[in-house]
């Protein structure tokens, strides 16, 4: 994962121009570079005029000829890339009659350019933000992936200025005001504006009816994760032990002999885990592991390294939602040593809960259009939480996370299901995600041993460690009074905090980013579970238990808050679901 930082229109182009560009682009901040950390191979600038457009680069395909910027035959078509297309070479069987200068799969953002105008970025298979200057006319155009996977901010400087950057750090400085890039759109500099480039089916939120077919399911996501293996570098997968990240490396374990991957870096998968000593996750990662016979590396951490790395986190991952920072450490501290031991991609299963409705508050949905409907919503958010946890926490230290789920084929296929058959219905022995579970339920050839395949939803932020979450409450009590949340409203009247941990998270980013416009870039409202705020309404007494843990899902987690439990039976309330327990292997003797 690369960082791009591009301007168009400053007043100013002289040489002290040129250095500040130079300087946001590298310089360091709490001991880190402004953007370095996520391209420490090369470093590039090209300016004409007053255009500058710069790129750090994390060199993973082509990485002895793939620098950038990249360019058209006559340099007259400029552009920086932050991203991979993954069906690149389909592409140049297309643009035969093109001379492509370099190995690396974003050239051809260059030369679709050249034969289409600004309407190829649908062609594109993969995840990407790029920044494209025609020298020409002076036009240029900005474009960011279809769900979000890679981060790009647009801002705005009093000189009249644009600009934009993979992070809200290199803009900061510089602009007034700025934005987080909306996902499956393009700028154009010639029509004044944003418009969309992504519009799928599933996006107008109606209700679907196609058939479930496990077979058509399973191979889309095969096939998903087998273009995820274009590499030139060593990599690996992140397994925390539940369904989608076992799932993604039992597909990768299955394939990697015929990818091209193997021949430099072998057919043993590596596989990576992090946890407090003794968590749910280490647990269930190792078994997985010990299945498909990968080499895996397992890392711990202590609460209060998770807590002494807070500050790191947030400078790094530019938000202050509870969630994603609970998430985000321990994947920020993983990702430190997974680069350490040389590796530069990872594969990952953020995507899943939010496509088939895999948090443990989809028990609750009261019919299946709303059910869909928050599926639907939860994707298109997702550049502003999972998104944005698993790309910044990597490329923090120099790693690419990719994300077989968020597939653009895989999303169509699977958001073509009718809702009704990812409904929960444990009288069905369907639980949470049973549509993807038992699409990969294969007797003959197991993908993973029932009990994994089967295992309850777990969040990041939990299955790495129940006392994580605790510890960090407690270590916000003690930094937050009273009377200081009381007030909270006049202090933080936009997306005020309604708990001391949250309180405390938006000290430390303020600190960061204290621009009107930073923390305008952050989500708000309540949530449980991690479920929009329309979803809360599913059940009256979720909203006396806010909490984006997997265990304020009451009378639903096997590990639910006991207190809050306690709470909810007192109050004589009946018809919940009754708790999972159990009812994994009620489901897999049923399939």
């Amino acid at each position: 994962m690369c960082g791009i930082l591009a301007v168009f229109g400053c007043i100013d182009n002289s040489q002290a121009k040129r250095s500040r560009i130079i300087e946001l682009s590298r310089r360091h901040s709490i001991s880190f570079c402004l953007l370095r950390h996520r391209g420490p191979d090369w470093s590039g600038l090209h300016c004409h005029g007053n255009c500058y457009l710069a790129h750090q680069r994390l060199a993973i395909v082509d990485p002895a000829s793939g620098d950038q910027p990249l360019y058209n035959e006559d340099k007259t078509v400029i552009v920086t890339v932050n991203g991979e297309i993954y069906n690149h070479k389909q592409l140049r069987e297309k643009l035969k009659s093109h001379q492509f200068r370099t190995g690396s799969d974003c050239e051809v953002i260059a030369h679709l350019y050249e034969e289409h105008g600004e309407e190829f970025v649908d062609m594109l298979d993969g995840m990407f933000s790029f920044v494209l200057l025609d020298t020409k006319d002076n036009s240029y155009i900005a474009a960011r992936d279809a769900i979000g996977i890679t981060p790009l901010y647009m801002g705005w400087g009093l000189d009249g200025s644009i600009w934009f950057a993979s992070e809200m750090k290199a803009l900061s400085d510089d602009c007034e005001r700025f934005i987080s890039f909306p996902p499956g759109h393009i700028y154009s500099s010639k029509q004044g504006g944003l418009r969309r480039w992504y519009n799928p089916p599933w996006f107008l939120e109606q209700t679907p009816s196609s058939s479930y077919d496990p077979i058509v399911l399973r191979k889309a996501f095969e096939k998903a994760v087998f273009k995820r293996l274009m590499t030139d570098v060593p990599f690996g997968v992140l397994l925390s032990g539940g369904l989608d990240s076992s799932l993604v490396a039992a597909v990768a374990c299955r394939y990697l002999a015929e990818s091209e991957a193997a021949c430099q870096w072998g057919s043993q998968l590596h596989t990576f885990c992090i946890g407090l000593e003794s968590s749910p996750d280490l647990k269930a990662a190792r078994e997985v592991a010990d299945y498909l016979g990968t080499r895996h590396h397992e890392f711990h951490f202590t609460v209060q390294e998770g807590i002494d790395a807070l500050e790191e986190v947030i400078y790094h991952i530019e938000t202050y939602d509870v969630t994603t920072i609970r998430a985000s450490t321990p994947m920020f501290l993983m990702s430190r040593k997974i680069k350490s031991l040389g590796v530069k991609m990872v594969l990952s299963g953020e995507g899943s809960d939010e496509i088939f409705g895999g948090y443990l508050y989809f028990h609750k949905a009261p019919n299946k259009e709303e059910f869909h409907q928050e599926t639907c919503q939860k994707i298109k958010a997702l550049h502003l939480y999972d998104c944005l946890r698993a790309n910044k926490s990597t490329s923090a230290w120099g790693v690419e996370a990719r994300v077989p789920f968020l597939d653009k084929e895989f999303i169509n296929i699977a958001m073509a299901i009718d809702p009704e058959w990812k409904m929960i219905s444990p009288d069905l022995g369907r639980i949470e995600k049973w549509v993807l579970r038992n699409a990969f339920d294969d007797v003959q050839k197991p993908y993973l041993p029932k009990h994994i395949l089967y295992r309850q939803k777990e969040q990041f932020s939990d299955g790495v460690g129940y006392s994580w979450i605790d510890g960090l409450k407690d270590h916000a009590n003690k930094q937050v009074t009273d009377a200081m949340l009381t007030h909270a409203s006049f202090i933080y009247p936009e997306n005020t905090p309604t708990t001391k941990e949250a309180y405390y998270y938006r000290t430390i980013f303020e600190k960061f980013f204290p621009k009107n416009a930073a923390r305008s870039t952050v989500p708000g409202g309540p949530s449980v579970a991690c479920s929009t705020a329309k979803a809360v309404e599913w059940d009256a007494a979720w909203s006396k238990n806010l909490d984006p843990s997997g265990r304020a899902a009451l009378g639903i987690h096997s590990a639910a808050y006991e207190e809050a439990v306690d709470a909810k039976n007192k109050s004589s309330l009946s018809g919940s679901p009754k708790k999972l327990q159990g009812v994994g292997e009620k489901a897999a003797a049923v399939v």
